[in-house]
């Protein structure tokens, strides 16, 4: 009896997990899933490589070609250019002028639900069919979210989720669109670097077929067809020896290693599904081999986005995605062993945990979710004190600015970027201005040879704020405006001096070593406090990106016993930047000194959900707690302080004190 019963269980408990499109549990869940892909690409614009996206597209509209030299910078405006992303601009740019920030997010929505519907589509005619697929599709989704903003990646995420649609649909069964790939292939290579995926995945295929000894004919014509178009471009073989050249002969120097994207995963910033799946595929795959043999197709995909994504993150938006289909249908096999479930019960339980899934990410402060742009990480308002005083000439910025000053003034050669979004420049430049952000010497060589007339520096993007300190200490440049985003500086002699006089600020300094000496001498002369206070003030005024400015200030007010007004500027700040840490653990320290321990907890709670749980945070609680009489929380919080921080001599105190008041006879 067993035996004969054995061969039908794997039929029964397919059919059991396949559910009809039409199905009405299907399309709920589908519709479930395809809102929690749309919210997980919802996050607001931050992305600087936009603005040059945007103005490479207004220039092909407006010029009505495709510009093959250099329009983007000064030192080398004129001489030839490799763009190999003009497609996807001349694409956006209309999106943009006529329909403004809501016409970028419906391509990010279109592109991303176009690319998962696809693979999902792959998934269903591997034989995934159940809801496990879209729980996948969510998965990837909020792995794909990191690369979500409106880059040149989101077309290439469409044409390689075609690809694998295509040639998986082929390879089980379906209809052969062979000849589909070959328009892919030359949208491809005139949208994005990652071409050669779409060829790698078609050669996979190529080889499987002869592999399995199937007919590949049809195919192997549409492959060498795909490669051949592919230099049917404004650039010709240079924009395909592109990402070959980069590899070869560029990826080590010094530029290209301050770019995170192109190094190894940083797994502290990522989304904890991001190693799960990373994991998940390779995993899967082996265990398929155990159970059904070796899928070739599978495990060359898996091995080549793995090694992708290993070797440089920000190719882990397309591992995700090409893992998608194959992860669905390895989970589907596996779903088929556990009990039947009603098909209602399953749509439920699948649409329950897309959500849950999704709110893990969808709840991170620094994510922020929303139709718009963050705009505190554009240098909106040093672009309009340029404008506002005609600040122009040879200048000098980091390139990861350069896109909204080009967006800004463009064509205008008087105000193009040093060095735009693609490190544009000689070896000699490029290696200079990674240096520059750590040494005095590489600056001075650089500034020397230019003779820069402005320089527009970054206050946050780098780790190192070196720049603006050599600036500061140089009286030959004077400071003209600050915000939290930026800091302007111009020569003193030259075509700038009048600039330079009339706004340059005497006291202030941009960058962080000069505000402990100039902090300490406010505590020692009123006068010039007052004149830091009328600076600090002016920066307030000059820009709605000021919270740094208030929070110098609260600490000027507290000096000065005026705690009331400190708390004011401190939750300014926060107003002008919600996401600016130390603010609530400042607030925490006012509530605390005036007897106000829950007030003390909820700004430690806020303060926990951006930085996490630090020693000095604990500390803090600690003294809450133990101010509202709750001792057993206190002791526990210093416990966590210490363990967080073994050095910390307030924790330790705290502790000792609370053990030597238990001690007998006490």
């Amino acid at each position: 009896m067993n035996r004969r019963s054995a061969p039908d269980a794997a039929p029964l408990a397919q059919l059991l997990s396949s559910v009809s499109l039409r199905s009405p549990a299907m399309i709920v869940a589908t519709l479930v899933a395809a809102a929690c892909i749309a919210f997980s690409v919802s996050g607001k614009i931050y992305d600087p490589d936009i603005w040059q996206n945007l103005v490479v597209g207004k220039a092909i509209w407006q010029l009505h070609r495709v510009p093959t030299t250099q329009l983007w910078s000064w030192p080398t405006y004129g001489a030839p250019d490799v763009n190999w992303t003009w497609g996807f601009s001349a694409l956006i740019w209309p999106l943009w002028e006529r329909g403004g920030v809501w016409g970028l997010f419906a391509w990010r929505w279109a592109t991303t639900l176009l690319a998962l519907a696809l693979l999902w589509s792959a998934a269903r005619s591997m034989g995934a069919r159940g809801f496990t697929a879209l729980v996948v599709m969510v998965v990837c989704g909020l792995v794909w979210r990191g690369r979500s903003q409106v880059r040149p990646e989101t077309l290439a995420a469409v044409l390689l989720a075609a690809q694998i649609w295509i040639l998986e649909t082929r390879r089980h069964g379906g209809k052969d669109r062979s000849p589909w790939l070959i328009p892919i292939a030359s949208v491809w290579a005139n949208a994005h670097n990652t071409y050669f995926l779409g060829l790698a995945v078609i050669g996979i295929h190529v080889l499987n077929d002869l592999i399995a000894r199937r007919p590949v004919r049809r195919l192997a014509l549409a492959a060498l067809g795909a490669l051949a178009i592919s230099f049917l471009n404004p650039f010709g073989w240079r924009a395909l020896w592109q990402p070959f050249d980069f590899f070869l002969h560029h990826r080590n120097e010094a530029i290209f290693r301050t770019i995170g994207e192109l190094g190894p995963i940083e797994w502290g910033a990522q989304w904890r599904g991001v190693p799960v799946l990373l994991a998940a595929w390779p995993l899967l795959t082996i265990l398929r081999v155990r159970r059904k043999g070796l899928d070739p197709v599978e495990a060359l995909h898996c091995l080549l986005f793995s090694a992708l994504a290993f070797g440089a993150q920000r190719f882990l938006g397309l591992y995700a995605l090409a893992a998608a289909p194959y992860v669905a249908r390895d989970l589907e096999e596996w779903s088929r062993a556990l009990p039947p479930i009603p098909v209602a019960l399953r749509a439920a339980l699948a649409s329950a945990a897309s959500v849950a899934i999704g709110l893990t990410v969808w709840l991170r402060p620094e994510l922020p979710n929303g139709v718009g742009f963050v705009w505190n990480q554009y240098p909106v308002a040093a672009c309009d004190f340029m404008a506002a005083h005609d600040v122009r000439g040879r200048g000098f910025n980091q390139f990861g600015f350069a896109g909204y000053p080009l967006y800004r003034f463009w064509p205008d050669r008087t105000r193009l970027p040093f060095m735009d979004i693609h490190q544009s420049g000689t070896k000699r430049d490029r290696d200079l201005c990674a240096w520059a952000q750590e040494r005095d010497d590489a600056w001075r060589e650089l500034d020397q040879h230019y003779q820069f007339d402005y320089a527009l520096l970054s206050r946050t993007f780098y780790e190192s704020n070196h720049p603006l300190d050599i600036l500061d200490a140089d009286s030959t440049w004077a400071l003209v405006f600050l915000d939290d985003v930026m800091a302007l500086y111009v020569r003193r002699a030259g075509p700038l001096a009048g600039v330079a006089r009339e706004f340059g600020y005497r006291h202030l300094p941009a960058g962080a070593a000069g505000l402990v000496p100039l902090s300490d001498a406010c505590v020692r002369d009123p006068a010039l406090r007052a004149a830091t206070v009328a600076e600090l003030e002016r920066e307030v005024a000059g820009s709605p990106y000021h919270a740094h400015a208030l929070i110098v200030l609260a600490n000027i007010a507290l000096f000065e016993n005026r705690a009331a007004e400190a708390q004011d500027l401190l939750r300014r700040s926060l107003v002008v930047d919600p996401s600016r840490t130390g603010v609530h653990q400042s607030l925490a320290t006012i509530a605390l000194e005036q007897n106000r321990p829950r007030d003390a907890l909820r700004e430690i709670a806020s303060e926990r959900r951006l930085v996490g749980r630090e020693a000095e945070l604990e500390v803090l609680a600690g003294r809450a707690w133990w101010a509202l009489g709750s001792h057993e929380r206190a002791r526990d919080a210093f416990r966590r302080a210490l363990r967080r921080d073994p050095g910390n001599a307030e924790a330790r105190g705290a502790l000792e004190a609370i053990a030597r008041s238990r001690a007998p006879g006490r």
